[in-house]
């Protein structure tokens, strides 16, 4: 497969090429997607000096990163399957997307936004449970230019609000309500309750999940899914995007002050996404890949969707939880599908631990060829229990290190290649050039030294900036160490 590392020595070898010459390092990269227009240069940036930081991947290029997913992958896979959506319940039937049906369904929502008038550089928030139907909208959104925000569908109506009113979105999409384990939560409740205080929405769109009764409705503003949906066809050109424009704002949870908008754009995003994608997990034509996460959060935008999309894999999407109806939920879905690939986060992990072995030993994972650690650093006994219990002392354990702002991964083991040890995230992928430096801004060298975690070059799936306040980005990522980037 194009661009993905083989072995330990072809690691050391594209990694001193990528710091030596970065740009045609990243060029030869970005040179396999489909392109309208190539860039005149492959990188402008500054992290220090007025309107820092300025950071521009494949400058001038044009493109669009649904044609990457789907027209690129099209004559191969047009009957692949692309998402396997697990229901919450598991007597609920599954549904199995081919990148043919996905693309239709694509390229239809995508019709039904520009008749709502929705237009290149709207934005579009979008509050779903984890149905078939978020991949579907986010997708569209990106298909015509439009900006998509999505907010975690267990968020409050305030956080919601807080969202809403930062983006000034246009419409809102979201359902009826939402299954977790046993509960049901009335979503559009909490929608109705966070649009008393959104102006900018003018539509709201809401997919019929739950079926719940006497649905609260505003006539003129709400739509439900089918409905907006009917007749339109599936016809449809993708918008011509520029490489730096927006294609989606997500906002990390705020835990001091405002939430913050991070702002991640086109080309650069996509370029980096797949060549993660590909080389952390190693994925070969026919794997299963299961990444846990809720695409509420950047682990589900990059490594659900568009990261395994743009490199033609089969993903799993789970509506559930791991303990649901019991503890062997995981499992049951690992056996099903043969899943072959599994991404999940140390919380999971030891709230697993704690259910018993025979949770996962009464199960058939023979089909599991990686497993993956994100979120969080894996402490070594949830390191030990998952390499020994799940992987059985042969699935290598991927430990990832990375954040939302990054935009993708930046500190890990490549799959099968990279010697791994419990707890360490071991070496940086291609083109991730980190810095240890002490309080006061001295790098520090060597193996065993303590600070703070910099990072000193840019990397294509790098936040640009937090959305409607450049001036916060520079503060909270750039000020502190100047020409370095804080993680």
């Amino acid at each position: 497969m194009a661009n993905r590392i083989t072995s330990l020595a072809e690691y050391f070898q594209k990694y001193n090429e990528s710091v030596a010459n970065p740009e045609g390092f990243w060029a030869d990269i970005a040179n396999s997607f489909y392109w309208h227009k190539k860039w005149d240069r492959v990188l402008d940036w500054r992290f220090e000096g007025p309107g820092a930081p300025d950071v521009k991947w494949f400058v001038d290029g044009k493109l669009n990163i649904t044609e990457n997913i789907f027209e690129r992958n099209m004559f191969l896979r047009k009957n692949q399957t692309a998402i396997i959506w697990e229901p919450n319940d598991p007597a609920e039937k599954e549904i199995r997307l081919t990148y043919g049906e996905l693309f239709d369904r694509v390229k239809q929502f995508a019709n039904t936004l520009l008749k709502m008038g929705i237009k290149r550089g709207d934005r579009v928030a979008i509050y779903l449970p984890m149905v078939p139907e978020l991949a579907v909208a986010m997708l569209a959104c990106a298909r015509i230019g439009a900006v998509h925000s999505i907010v975690f569908a267990g968020f409050s109506s305030k956080s919601l609000a807080d969202r809403i009113i930062d983006t000034q979105a246009k419409l809102l999409i979201t359902s009826d309500g939402a299954f977790r384990g046993a509960k049901s939560i009335h979503l559009k409740n909490i929608a109705d309750e966070a649009l008393e205080k959104c102006e900018s929405v003018k539509n709201v769109i809401v997919l019929q999940r739950t079926h719940e009764e006497n649905v609260h409705w505003v006539e003129g503003r709400d739509i439900w899914w089918h409905d907006a949906i009917a007749g339109v066809d599936s016809e449809n050109t993708a918008e011509v995007m520029d490489a730096e424009d927006l294609l989606y704002i997500l906002y990390t949870s705020g835990s001091t002050g405002k939430p913050k908008g991070v702002v991640h754009t086109t080309a650069g995003y996509m370029v980096f996404t797949e060549y993660t994608f590909r080389n952390v997990f190693q994925y070969d034509d026919g794997d299963v890949y299961w990444c846990t996460a809720d695409i509420g959060w950047v682990t589900g935008h990059s490594y659900i969707v568009y990261g395994p999309l743009l490199a033609g894999a089969t993903t799993v999407m789970f509506e559930g939880i791991p303990t649901w109806p019991d503890a062997g939920r995981f499992w049951d879905i690992v056996d099903k599908y043969k899943v072959t690939h599994f991404y999940t986060a140390p919380t999971a992990i030891r709230a697993l631990i704690a259910q018993g072995d025979n949770w996962v030993t009464s199960h058939d994972l023979s089909s599991l060829k990686v497993l993956g650690s994100v979120g969080e650093p894996i402490n070594e006994e949830a390191w030990r229990w998952y390499h020994d219990v799940v992987g059985k002392g042969i699935c290598p354990i991927v430990d990832t290190w990375w954040q939302t702002e990054n935009g993708g991964i930046m500190i890990s083991p490549l799959a099968g290649i990279t010697p791994t040890k419990p707890s360490f995230a071991t070496l940086p992928l291609p083109g991730i050039q980190p810095v240890i430096v002490s309080p006061e801004g001295e790098e520090l060298k060597g193996n065993g030294v303590e600070g703070i975690l910099c990072i000193k070059f840019p990397w294509p799936g790098m936040l640009r900036t937090t959305y409607g306040d450049h001036q916060r980005c520079y503060q909270t990522y750039f000020s502190s160490y100047p020409g370095l980037y804080l993680t």
